[in-house]
């Protein structure tokens, strides 16, 4: 492994847990009403676009980023439309 590869997966770990703190602070208040449910589709689709070019570039830390990033806001985005039909505010 290279130093840009490295540098790569550092920033590709940084992305990919950047709304892991929401995403828990999300499920211990059962909350999401601040959570915009277009941005997250918006930011899935992107990360999905990633990874597809991970795989048309045969790069490894882009598609395993990418994918742990997707992962994350799929949950947040699970989360998000569960409280928010609990609380009546969508």
């Amino acid at each position: 492994m290279n130093y840009n590869e490295i540098i790569g997966i550092i920033a590709g770990v940084f992305t990919a847990a950047s709304l892991l703190p929401q995403l828990i602070k999300t499920i211990k208040e059962k909350d999401a009403s601040g959570i915009s449910t277009v941005m997250l589709l918006v930011l899935i689709t992107g990360i999905s676009l990633w990874v597809y070019y991970g795989f048309l570039k045969k790069d490894i830390p882009i598609i395993a980023t990418n994918i742990f990033s997707d992962l994350v806001n799929l949950t947040l985005l699970f989360f998000s439309i569960k409280y928010k039909k609990e609380k009546g505010d969508m």
